[in-house]
């Protein structure tokens, strides 16, 4: 792979070529992503979208919408501090075309703002309630009217692959989504695979799929216009990564590592004392000591450890990349930045307690298993009124939940209908998804 198809600028629709040195400063191409996105209804909704605590009514948990803002404030310094030494590196690229340092931090900001654009309601256990209704529940019934992979999309629902469609899909009067620059939906693209075959390696991004079988062909366009490499012969689409698809994931995992951790911290269910010991081990390198102890408050030495620790990482992280530049072009390098660190043993401690202490707390599971019966409910409300099973005669019921829906309809195949009610679902707020379940289950007015 090489850097100026991998940065390049073409828009879904484009006949001419995008040249870096004929943009406009003051309204770059890759600023328009970020700004496109933080401007969609998609991006809106994670502000009452669950990051740890679903339902949560402290005002200083994270939502996606917060968590998505910090990593992209993350994912701008990770890229720009990549960028100015790949510039020096590769020098030809801002001679001759005109690319700048700031370039590469406005790409990784924009697919880190849009990173969990896809992702359902109540959080991970949201992507799991959507695929065990097809997979145990009644979407069963649709398996012999699927291709393998169609229904593997739906029984391994994944919000990268949502984000995706989100991103790209065409809808009426709007053609290529929002229409990014193939650079920030290459950086976007985590996993750029489609979902069968299933975990075929330890490569890291085979881990999940990036796309539905809907968004096939666009994600073809971008792989080639980008240059990615292919990593599996025949019908199954498979790339290696956009090399700034890794400090978009090393942006996210800095901040669930070190700010999830800070909300179970707040929210009490990390005791204090014992958390800061964890987070001044990840720190011991660089923190002034003198400083820290004059700090009066537990919040704020927490404030500085924080701060402390999202900044050795990102350097870590550009230096771990920088370091790798050569495997990550050829297509060679298959693991996370971070499974490098020298702080891998403190982040696997962090991640450790934040799992025991927050994400398998009573409030998250209960919320969650609350999740997983509402989504389930909803599923089942639209494919019987928009799929009803053969010989099942329309009820007044099912005739309302159609006109409730206006945005679903029983267009296409079944494929299709069936996809569209899972990103439909997927796209609902936590407390849209509390009163839709409420509404069709008659217990709201």
């Amino acid at each position: 792979m090489n850097w100026e198809q991998l940065l390049s600028l073409k828009r879904f629709g484009d006949t001419n070529k995008r040249l870096r040195k004929e943009q406009n400063e003051t309204r770059l191409g890759f600023e328009v992503d970020y700004d496109r996105i933080i401007f969609s209804s998609a991006f809106r909704s994670l502000q009452d979208k669950t990051q740890v605590i679903p339902l949560s009514k402290t005002d200083f948990v994270h939502t996606r919408l917060t968590h998505s803002l910090e990593v992209s404030v993350v994912g701008r310094s990770l890229g720009r501090l990549t960028g100015q030494k790949i510039l020096e590196k590769h020098p030809h690229l801002e001679t001759i075309h005109g690319y700048k340092m700031n370039d590469f931090g406005a790409i990784v900001a924009a697919a880190a703002l849009a990173h969990d654009i896809g992702n359902p309601p109540f959080g991970h256990s949201g992507e799991k309630a959507i695929g065990e209704y097809f997979s145990h529940g009644n979407g069963q019934r649709f398996k012999a009217k699927l291709s393998d992979k169609e229904y593997q999309d739906l029984v391994k629902f994944e919000g990268n692959a949502n984000g995706f469609k989100i991103l790209t899909e065409n809808r009426p009067g709007i053609s290529g989504g929002l229409r990014l620059s193939y650079a920030t939906l290459g950086a976007f693209m985590k996993y750029p695979k489609e979902s069968l075959p299933h975990k075929p390696t330890r490569n890291i991004a085979d881990k999940k799929f990036g796309f539905f079988q809907s968004e096939r062909e666009i994600f073809s366009d971008v792989a080639e216009e980008l240059g990615l490499i292919k990593t599996r012969e025949g019908k199954d689409l498979s790339y290696s990564r956009h090399p700034l698809a890794f400090l978009v994931e090393a942006a996210d995992d800095i901040c669930y590592t070190i700010i999830d951790f800070e909300d179970g911290i707040n929210l009490g269910l990390i005791d204090e004392d014992y958390a800061l010991e964890y987070l001044i081990k990840l720190v011991k390198d660089s923190i002034n000591t003198k400083k820290y102890n004059s700090l009066q408050s537990t919040a704020h030495r927490l404030s500085y450890l924080r701060a402390l620790a999202i900044n050795t990482l990102i350097s870590e992280a550009a230096e771990i990349f920088l370091k790798n530049e050569e495997a990550i072009l050829a297509g060679e390098f298959h693991q996370s930045l971070f499974d490098k660190s020298k702080y891998e043993a403190q982040i696997t401690d962090i991640i450790k307690l934040s799992v025991e202490r927050i994400y398998q707390s009573e409030e998250v599971i209960n919320k969650e298993i609350a999740g997983y019966k509402m989504l389930s409910h909803l599923l089942d409300t639209y494919t019987q009124a928009f799929l009803p099973e053969e010989g099942q005669e329309d009820s007044n019921y099912h005739k309302l939940v159609l006109k409730s829906a206006p945005e679903l309809d029983s267009q296409g195949s079944v494929y299709e209908t069936l996809l569209r009610i899972c990103s439909y679902t997927a796209s609902l707020t936590d407390g849209i998804t509390v009163a839709s379940f409420k509404k069709y289950k008659g217990l709201s007015l």
